[in-house]
């Protein structure tokens, strides 16, 4: 284990996050905010932990596949917990552990908020909120290496931790390379979605709040009713650019060099046919609630992107609406986004997988002498693909209920921890019940936090970066 190395880039990562810092804290310049304080003193203290790493450089550079789920894990993990410093020093959450819960549900995108009144907050604390969602979205640690070449050219290994999705691949010979145009990409839609924005009268300050949270899929609202207050225009702006964000970025850098067919693969057939079904399905069970068809179609269909995209903005309360829309609702929550975009999710590309694997076992069963190979776009799955499909299910679903057990320890209804933890676990941030749209996760134990806090971040990280860090092995040198 490159033990060095691994505290090297923890290093230049708290360098990037006291960079970070500087957009909340020019917000507080501007509008004259006392806490401003907060965020000079948390750039501080991540100076000075950065400089303590840098004590003792790494003799070798080299990275092995090890080293970098390590290295990805423990980034998240120092990432949230030196950018929860300005949630405490300005009073705004009442706990570190709240303030820890808030930060991480930012940096993974998740969205779900322990604020009972988000208006109340300092401007500069809710530019935080958001740019912590932009920063999380495509992941920091890409960020990083799209700049600085940290690791000798074996970045494959942090990408491929860090990126979601059930496989990772370059899109030019260098990884570095691969990092920054879809860091491109990712900027160019942020900024034209904000500048669409500024078109429809948002204000510099929510435009800019509102396209950092979509970008990274996070929905971190500023105002206590989500988009609801905004004008059709907003709301289908921001309908478009989730789903957007939702698809592989990978698509975009096809598109522009021409390969159209590869953009337009199976994955994102799928992805959208899934919105379509399921805003069509809503739309005709809640249309006798709105004046018009074209009401109902609106908020389904921002409900269904803002969920399936895993952002968790709202227009509406869609826990009133019918039983059979909250369960379309709860089914593309765990279906979620495309793989290789800022979405959370079990992702449609594992979905996809999952079933086709189904749908060969029923047919071994009928000719057990044929061989047949999973097909994605007319090429072969490969086999290490479709194994970690099945062992990401199987990690899933035994994470899923061992947090459910954990969480009914604190007795609320069986609909507030499930949804609480399916909310958590893909990166939503709304639940139904007790953390629906209007609501909070506040009341939560300590311990419920706490473990809510490691399904964010698991999320994220597709569960194995995390579950590495609880494994003997992975620690022992070799």
């Amino acid at each position: 284990m490159n033990y060095r190395m691994i505290k090297y880039t923890l290093g230049w990562l708290l360098l990037f996050e006291a960079g970070f810092f500087l957009v909340p804290l020019l917000t507080a310049a501007v509008y004259g905010e006392s806490e401003i304080w907060c965020f000079a003193v948390s750039m501080l203290i991540c100076i000075a932990a950065a400089g303590l790493l840098f004590i003792g450089r790494p003799r070798s550079r080299v990275l092995y596949a090890r080293e970098g789920f390590v290295i990805v894990a423990l980034s998240w993990i120092f990432l949230s917990i030196f950018g929860a410093i300005p949630f405490v020093l300005s009073g705004v959450t009442p706990s570190y552990v709240d303030a820890l819960f808030e930060t991480v549900s930012g940096f993974t995108t998740t969205g779900a908020s322990i604020l009972p009144r988000v208006e109340d907050a300092p401007r500069c604390i809710l530019m935080w909120r958001s740019f912590t969602h932009w920063v999380g979205g495509m992941g920091v640690l890409v960020f990083i290496m799209a700049i600085l070449p940290l690791s000798g050219g074996q970045n494959m290994h942090i990408m491929k931790a860090e990126s979601p999705g059930p496989s990772v691949s370059k899109l030019v010979p260098r990884v570095r390379t691969t990092a920054l145009i879809l860091y491109v990409i990712y900027f160019a839609l942020t900024v034209l979605q904000f500048v669409l924005l500024l078109l429809g009268g948002m204000s510099v300050f929510d435009a800019l709040n509102t396209s950092f949270s979509t970008a990274g899929t996070g929905g971190f609202g500023f105002r206590n009713d989500s988009m609801a207050s905004f004008s059709s225009y907003i709301q289908i702006v921001v309908t478009v650019f989730m789903l957007l964000f939702s698809l592989n970025f990978s698509s975009y850098y096809l598109a522009f060099k021409g390969r159209f067919k590869d953009a337009f693969n199976s994955e994102i057939r799928v992805f959208i046919a899934i919105v379509a079904v399921s805003t069509a399905a809503i739309t005709l069970n809640i249309r006798d609630s709105f004046a018009t068809v074209g009401e109902a179609i609106k908020h389904a269909a921002f409900s269904v992107a803002s969920i399936i995209s895993t952002t968790g903005f709202m227009t509406v309360d869609f826990d009133l609406w019918p039983q059979f829309s909250k369960m379309v609702i709860l089914m593309v929550m765990f279906i979620g986004a495309c793989a290789g975009s800022t979405g959370g999710g079990i992702k449609v590309s594992r979905i996809i997988i999952l079933f086709k694997g189904i749908g060969r076992e029923i047919k071994t069963l009928l000719h057990p002498h044929r061989v047949r190979k999973i097909t994605m776009d007319a090429r072969p799955v490969d086999r290490e693909v479709v194994r970690s499909v099945n062992s990401y299910i199987m990690v899933y679903v035994l994470v899923f209920f061992a947090s459910m057990v954990i969480v009914s320890f604190d007795n609320h209804s069986f609909t507030t921890g499930f949804t609480a933890v399916s909310a958590t676990i893909n990166n939503v941030g709304p639940g139904l019940d007790m953390v629906g749209p209007t609501q909070n996760f506040s009341f939560f134990s300590i311990p419920s936090k706490l473990v809510l806090i490691f399904d964010m971040l698991a999320g994220r990280l597709e569960l194995f970066p995390m579950l590495l860090l609880f494994t003997p092995s992975t620690w022992r040198n070799k």
